[in-house]
């Protein structure tokens, strides 16, 4: 069959450890033998992280910034194990989600892939919960030091125009650790309007939650600015029949876990990324979950939500096949080349990615898991589990199927 066209590259961001061998299957698999594929392609990998400096970080998100679209693969974020895990590394990089992020700014949007024969373990769960998560900001982009010695740390301001701001965080009487952490007007505002689009766009209540009792002035900020912008989006939501509330982090929590679900939770950086963990892993898998960055002009980051899968890629590495789920990762490759047709008007390439998704879901349908999700079915309902691989050739048979 004739290869579907591709006008404008995507920005592919190559990753790290198991993620990355997958990676490479999925291209092989189920997008090379369909679509002739476009990409801008760039590593990385921790160690081309390392050699360049963390410049091809800089540089993928510039490129994100303009062709529009891109996908990304899991990636390392090295800590004091993985130095020593990594000797060749010659510094402790940050996150590259967080770099690639603070360039974007916007929000990341993650809602699990759920199927039938999987419930969540929330009972009263029905519908998807979906994170929204400010993408800039707070602890990814602090400044932290340890101190070793009794004395005084103080907060400093200094404005362009010579005006000092001065504050004292602490005086300690020994051994201390530290951090500085900001957020930008601009980026929260943009993080509002994302979230209150979105919900206008799915038609779902928006809950937003952070913890301004402690943090008066930080969080303060957050849940003033939100409230600003949902002026503007006051009128829609009433037409559509959903609504806004605000609460406190804690209180959100117990909400959520007696909710049924069906709405969008609209989080801090940091808030965001444990509990979107929380929610993929109660519907199902951290594996099972989609993620995409929405940039304030529109540029669009699908990438996978979890990790690079350590544990597995050992195992590869001494020759054992391993049974990695690859959906989240798929989904991100989906989800960028739906995006990619639609801005170039291609919709041949955005039923391709339709396909992709539904090929998935009939396999998982038809019981052929990797083995995190077997041990999760509802009793009766009959799940092999099989190798990536096996798991990857199953989808792409279904895939050919659908095309053909």
């Amino acid at each position: 069959m004739e290869k579907i066209k591709m006008t404008t590259p995507l920005v592919e961001m190559d990753g790290d450890e198991m993620t990355r061998i997958l990676w490479a299957m999925i291209k092989e698999k189920l997008i090379l033998p369909f679509v002739d594929l476009k990409t801008e392609y760039y590593d990385l990998g921790l160690l081309h992280r390392n050699e360049t400096k963390d410049q091809v970080t800089v540089d993928a998100a510039n490129a994100t910034k303009r062709l529009g679209v891109a996908v990304k693969c899991a990636t390392i974020t090295p800590n004091k194990q993985r130095m020593e895990e990594y000797p060749e590394l010659t510094e402790m990089w940050k996150s590259p989600n967080g770099t690639i992020r603070s360039i974007l700014d916007g929000t990341v949007f993650r809602t699990p892939i759920c199927i039938d024969a999987i419930k969540p373990v929330v009972k009263n769960w029905k519908k998807p919960i979906t994170i929204a998560r400010h993408a800039y900001g707070d602890v990814y982009k602090a400044v932290d030091m340890e101190t070793t010695e009794p004395g005084t740390a103080t907060l400093t301001f200094t404005g362009d125009s010579g005006e000092v701001k001065t504050l004292t965080v602490q005086k300690v009487d020994g051994p201390a650790v530290w951090q500085g952490a900001h957020n930008k007007e601009s980026s929260i505002r943009s993080f509002a309007r994302s979230c209150f689009q979105y919900a206008v766009d799915t038609r779902q209540d928006l809950w937003f939650s952070t913890k301004d009792t402690i943090a008066k002035v930080y969080d303060g900020a957050f849940k003033r600015i939100f409230e600003e912008e949902f002026a503007h989006y006051k009128a829609k939501f009433e037409e559509l029949g959903i609504t806004y509330f605000y609460t406190l982090i804690d209180d959100a929590v117990a909400r959520v876990i007696r909710s049924e679900g069906g709405y969008i939770w609209a989080c801090k950086n940091y808030d965001g990324d444990v509990m979107s963990d929380m929610v993929s892993t109660a519907f199902g898998s951290l594996a099972m979950m989609t993620s995409v960055l929405v940039a304030p002009d529109g540029t669009t980051e699908y990438e996978a939500a979890h990790g690079t899968v350590t544990r597995h890629y050992y195992k590869y590495l001494k020759g054992e096949q391993t049974s990695t789920n690859p959906m989240a990762t798929i989904f991100a490759w989906s989800g960028a080349l739906k995006k990619r047709g639609q801005l170039d008007g291609l919709s041949d390439l955005v039923t391709f990615g339709e396909k992709l998704e539904e090929a998935c879901f009939d396999t998982l349908n038809d019981g052929i898991m990797t083995k995190d999700l077997v041990g999760l079915v509802e009793p009766g309902f009959l799940a092999t589990a099989v190798t990536s691989e096996a798991f990857l050739d199953a989808i792409a048979e279904r895939l050919r199927n659908k095309l053909a």
